[in-house]
């Protein structure tokens, strides 16, 4: 798992990278939602943010429905009736979505089935065979 330093890391780095545009949310909200721009759209370049060329084909291919034709990873944040609180929380959104696509995956070791599973489904197959069998009217 990445540590708290490179997560601080990638936070600092969408910060600086990203570019933030404003809108009016939908739902409740009354007159604030008429008025104010509280949705926040977050746009943060992939390369812009400091990941090695290996690591940045890992979030494009982890992320690639997120990812404008820019290669600009979006994030779209109307949570809150706050403009404050929408920035805060597209960024936080932004750093796990980056984290979680840089996470290496644990490799699957391959196991094999026991003795004892091997002959369950052995003795689960005879029984089914037997009483299809057994539904089977003799011509003789």
């Amino acid at each position: 798992m990445l540590g708290s330093v490179v997560t601080e890391g990638l936070e600092a780095a969408v910060r600086s990278a990203g570019r933030e545009t404003f809108s009016r949310s939908g739902g409740p909200g009354g007159q604030n939602v008429n008025k104010v721009n509280t949705q926040v759209t977050l746009h943060v370049p992939i390369d812009a943010i400091g990941l090695g060329d290996d690591e940045q084909e890992r979030v494009r291919a982890r992320l690639g429905a997120r990812i404008s034709g820019e290669g600009e990873l979006v994030i779209h944040c109307s949570q809150s009736r706050s403009q404050a609180i929408n920035r805060e929380l597209a960024v936080e959104r932004a750093v796990e979505l980056l984290v979680a696509a840089l996470a290496e995956r644990r490799r699957r070791r391959p196991t094999r089935p026991t003795r004892a599973a091997r002959e369950r489904r052995l003795l689960a197959k005879r029984r089914v065979s037997e009483k299809k069998a057994s539904r089977r009217i003799d011509r003789d």
